[in-house]
C-alpha cells in the first residue's frame, strides 16, 4: 500500500502449517499436494516509523520427503508473501509417509506429516 507507514514488526504466529494430501490413491496416479505455512515473512527491507530497519524473518527452505526420499524442495526468498502456499504433484508409488519441513530465520522450524495409502 503506497504511503503506508510501518509501526513495528509483525508478531510471529505460532509455528504451524496445514497440508492437504489425498488419503489414498491408485498406484501410478499423479496426486496433488498443497501446503500452507503460517508465517508473517518480514523482508528485512521495511522500516519502522522511526526509520529503523525491521529485521528479516522469512521461511528459507521447504522440503517434502516420501518414505524418506526427497521429492520436492523449494528455496524461498524475501519476495515470497506471508503464509506461503506451496502446491506440487508427485506419483503415488507405494503406501507410506510424506513428511513436510519448513525452516527459516530466527529458529523457525515446522514439521508435519501425512500418510498415503496406495492400492
Amino acid at each position: 500500500m503506497a504511503g503506508a507507514s510501518v509501526n513495528a514488526p509483525a508478531q510471529a504466529s505460532p509455528a504451524r502449517a496445514v497440508v492437504s494430501v489425498p488419503a489414498q490413491a491408485k498406484r501410478g496416479e499423479v496426486i496433488e499436494i498443497k501446503t500452507l505455512a503460517a508465517h508473517p515473512m518480514e523482508t528485512g527491507f521495511r522500516r519502522t516509523q522511526l526509520g529503523e530497519l525491521i529485521p528479516r524473518d522469512i521461511i528459507r527452505l521447504f522440503v517434502c520427503t516420501y518414505n524418506g526420499e526427497e521429492i520436492f524442495r523449494a528455496e524461498l526468498h524475501p519476495a515470497v508473501s506471508a503464509n506461503p502456499l506451496i502446491a506440487f504433484s508427485t506419483v503415488a508409488t507405494e503406501s507410506g509417509k510424506l513428511e513436510f519441513r519448513w525452516s527459516g530465520d530466527n529458529g523457525y522450524s515446522v514439521t508435519q506429516s501425512a500418510t498415503l495409502t496406495v492400492f
